[in-house]
């Protein structure tokens, strides 16, 4: 028993120095991996490329994913679908909130009848100079008071005055002061526009890292290549926020003050139909805001991408 263990132990031992002398490797001495080689070499590889495939795995499940196409416009169908399913259950009183298709139908009466054209139009100026007013307002009065001293302590004060106070309430003194005509309307939706634009823009302009100041310093820039190069830049992503909250409240403003002395509008159209009792007409005037809004806040986010496309956003 004491020769046989010898000679098996001593048979490897051969092998191995024949091979590594150069002899002709036979059958019995082909070098192959033994399993504890493998045992030891598999978990190391594992161990290796675990964490990395670990993390690459958690860096793409935190991202939303890629942007559905339309996915805006989900939310509303859903709600349309679930509306229609609703009244065609019999859900619904119809005297309060008639069927989809009843309202189209009184929404394509009043289209060609030209009431809802001629209403349309005059909504969509008021909206548009009022809007223009705020917008140009809140963009100087912010880029004023957000890069001189002596502008922040006349203007920021002064806008933080206006907006704690309810914009709507203000409506019979410009009245007192501007008329019961288109004066006031206008007056009022910059109003509502500029307060929003001047708020974003200039949190933005006071959020831009002091390092930046110090470079352009260091560069030499001048005022207006600081301006161009580093506060437009740096404003850009809350003046966009400030526009699309702007574009809303034009048109919140406008379906309140189209019911004060107005002859026409979609305001005015809403407001006889409620002495009528026309909750159809109503729902037309309401859908009617609600595509402006989405149509416009859109439009905002398109030009948003596009001039801010050298941002690499999580929504992007």
């Amino acid at each position: 028993m004491t020769t046989s263990a010898s000679t098996t132990t001593s048979t490897p031992t051969t092998t191995n120095t024949g091979t590594s002398t150069g002899a002709s490797p036979t059958a019995g001495t082909t070098a192959t991996p033994t399993p504890a080689a493998t045992a030891v070499v598999g978990p190391a590889v594992a161990a290796d490329d675990g964490p990395r495939v670990g993390r690459r795995q958690r860096r793409r499940g935190l991202t939303p994913g890629k942007p559905w196409p339309a996915s805006r416009l989900v939310g509303p169908l859903l709600l349309i679908v679930l509306w229609a399913a609703a009244s065609a259950a019999g859900k619904l009183d119809t005297g309060a909130i008639p069927a989809p298709w009843t309202v189209l139908r009184t929404g394509v009466n009043l289209w060609t009848d030209g009431t809802l054209t001629t209403d349309v139009l005059t909504s969509l100026e008021r909206a548009a100079y009022g809007f223009a007013i705020g917008l140009t307002a809140g963009v100087v009065l912010a880029l004023a008071s957000g890069l001189t001293r002596s502008g922040e302590a006349l203007i920021d004060g002064t806008v933080q005055l206006n907006r704690a106070i309810p914009t709507l309430g203000l409506i019979p003194l410009f009245i007192l002061w501007l008329g019961i005509g288109e004066t006031f309307k206008i007056a009022i939706i910059a109003i509502v526009v500029y307060i929003p634009i001047y708020l974003n823009t200039h949190a933005a302009l006071s959020g831009i890292d002091h390092r930046f100041v110090e470079l352009a310093e260091v560069q030499g820039l001048s005022k207006v290549q600081f301006i161009r190069q580093i506060v437009i830049p740096g404003a850009l992503p809350g003046f966009f926020v400030g526009l699309r909250l702007g574009v809303t409240g034009s048109w919140l403003g406008l379906v309140v003050l189209e019911q004060i002395n107005a002859t026409s509008g979609l305001g005015y159209m809403m407001f006889q139909a409620q002495n009528y009792g026309q909750s159809d007409v109503i729902l037309v005037g309401l859908l009617i805001y609600g595509v402006f809004g989405l149509l416009s806040d859109t439009v905002v986010r398109l030009i948003e991408r596009r001039v801010l496309s050298w941002r690499r956003t999580l929504s992007s």
